[in-house]
């Protein structure tokens, strides 16, 4: 009996396997990576009845092509890109039955940088330390710690019967080339003067080409804190680092654990996702929340992806 999954034609310029992520592990240095887009990540999971934490894959700015070793359900969701089955449109957010034999291809993306590509009960990829997750940098999870290869295989279970839905347009998100992001100063905040840091809150910044999974890099007006560096100490998702330059560098899924420059604040973690979705040359500003207002937030958005049911399309 042949091998049930999917072969890699092409790989794409950057395409990992993912789960929710790899948590608890900081103590050892070991960082969280998962879905940079989290929101695009769940929904590809849950338009295929899947658990919400399965392995799929993020594909960053595309090129992916797949031979299809089974027959199963297929879902993309994430930035807008060309997804074609046996060079046929198909639409994204919305299930698809694929059959062994059929080559899957995702162009580049049009908006967003990211996409997601999940199968019908996830593929089967062992744990590295509780997740699936890929981080490069360290050299664990997916396949061999790295990116996906050429005649790599995806291997997952056939899938004639399955739960299949469709989101509707106007629930998906959008993803756009200017954005305001949400910010919690943090408890370093007292090395920025009220100076410095209206200058960061009224102030357009743009993306750099040096953003990546680790951390995005901006390029606007410099701000500067009355130190230049502090004992190194964990650091959170979204942490917004000042180093000397005055850039200001927001940390991702892929951040070190520990860094030694001052925080001006951390970045409500649905916006991270915002971010992560746009390319270089991409504008953004920032604007001062509370730590309330994060909260009321990320429940608000949990409750509305709870309460939106996509269509039945199997």
């Amino acid at each position: 009996m042949s091998e049930m999954g999917f072969k890699v034609l092409q790989p794409g310029l950057l395409t990992l396997i993912q789960d929710a992520g790899r948590f608890g592990h900081h103590r050892i240095g070991l960082t969280t990576g998962g879905p940079l887009d989290t929101q695009a990540f769940k929904w590809a999971n849950r338009l295929l009845g899947n658990d919400l934490n399965s392995s799929l894959l993020e594909v960053s700015v595309g090129g992916l092509v797949l031979e299809s070793h089974v027959d199963t359900y297929m879902v993309v969701t994430g930035a807008d890109i060309p997804f074609k089955v046996n060079g046929l449109e198909r639409e994204c957010w919305h299930a698809q039955k694929i059959q062994q034999g059929d080559r899957i291809e995702l162009g580049f993306a049009t908006k967003g940088a990211r996409a997601y590509l999940a199968v019908s009960g996830g593929f089967e990829i062992e744990h590295s330390f509780s997740s699936s997750a890929t981080v490069m940098r360290e050299g664990v999870g997916g396949i061999d710690g790295g990116k996906l290869q050429q005649d790599d295989f995806l291997y997952c279970t056939e899938v004639n019967e399955a739960r299949a839905y469709r989101l509707a347009e106007h629930h998906r998100p959008q993803y756009d080339e200017h954005a305001s992001l949400r910010v919690i100063c943090g408890y370093q905040q007292h090395l920025f003067s009220e100076h410095n840091k209206r200058i960061f809150f009224s102030s357009e910044y743009e993306v750099t080409d040096r953003a990546d999974r680790m951390g995005y890099r901006l390029s606007g007006p410099e701000v500067k804190a009355t130190v230049d560096g502090i004992l190194s100490e964990g650091i959170c998702h979204g942490a917004i680092q000042i180093p000397a330059d005055g850039q200001p560098i927001v940390l991702l899924n892929d951040r070190q654990t520990i860094g030694g420059y001052p925080k001006i604040g951390s970045m409500l973690s649905l916006d991270t996702a915002k971010m992560a979705q746009m390319m270089p040359g991409a504008k953004v500003s920032f604007e001062q929340i509370t730590i309330d207002d994060a909260h009321n937030i990320q429940s608000l958005t949990q409750k509305k992806f709870e309460r939106t049911e996509p269509d039945k399309v199997n």
